[in-house]
């Protein structure tokens, strides 16, 4: 059973602040992914001055089926096309499987998705969505990503609850893949109640908190 503590513990401040699950971008399928994601949050008509340096990528109904090591087979050249445009420790997969101490203990799993994507697995003690300071604390030991502050970052993935939630609470942007892999009749109850809950945070006026450059 892949317990998340983290997201139990996380609900609080998401019923105080219902907009910290909410995306700055959403697109149907990883296939749909602007590259550069800058484009991904000028979509909407505002005036935002984005300049992103590295991508945190959820990997499960993201760009792979869960419990998959391998690209999905139609998002193969999408994921290539984002790995040559974030070359390197630009590009971090981050889940919630692989890599997740709690879940993948010997690291086998986080081993067999960098094989097979050639991208580098953030192996955390901490679940999503509370492994912020586990992220910014790869990202400051390998400075040649050139990432000074969160907001230069974007995440990737499908769960408003995790994915999400991660980008707000760390200032950074958040694109949500609303349609996965998956197939919806075979989603988690929780995966189905998100795509609920996201139009009637927005019918309400809510929006994701805007990242912003501790130098502004």
């Amino acid at each position: 059973m892949n317990l998340n503590l983290s997201a139990s513990l996380n609900i609080f401040k998401l019923l105080a602040k219902p907009s910290l699950c909410l995306p700055h971008s959403t697109i149907a399928t990883f296939d749909d992914l602007p590259i550069p994601l800058e484009r991904a949050f000028a979509q909407d008509g505002k005036d935002r001055q984005v300049h992103i340096k590295a991508v945190v990528l959820d990997k499960d109904d993201c760009f792979a089926w869960p419990e998959r090591s391998e690209i999905y087979g139609p998002y193969k050249n999408r994921f290539e096309a984002l790995r040559a445009a974030y070359p390197g420790r630009r590009l971090l997969i981050v889940s919630n499987t692989a890599g997740a101490k709690s879940y993948d203990v010997d690291g086998h799993l986080a081993s067999e998705v960098e094989r097979s994507t050639d991208v580098a697995v953030l192996t955390h003690r901490v679940k999503k969505p509370g492994c912020g300071n586990e992220i910014m604390s790869y990202f400051r030991d390998h400075p040649e990503t050139g990432v000074t502050g969160p907001h230069q970052i974007a995440v990737v993935g499908d769960r408003l609850a995790t994915d999400m939630m991660l980008a707000n609470m760390m200032g950074s942007w958040g694109v949500w893949v609303k349609d996965g892999v998956v197939p919806l009749d075979q989603k988690s109850i929780f995966s189905r109640l998100e795509r609920r809950i996201a139009p009637y945070l927005l019918s309400r006026g809510l929006s994701a908190p805007e990242p912003a450059s501790p130098f502004e």
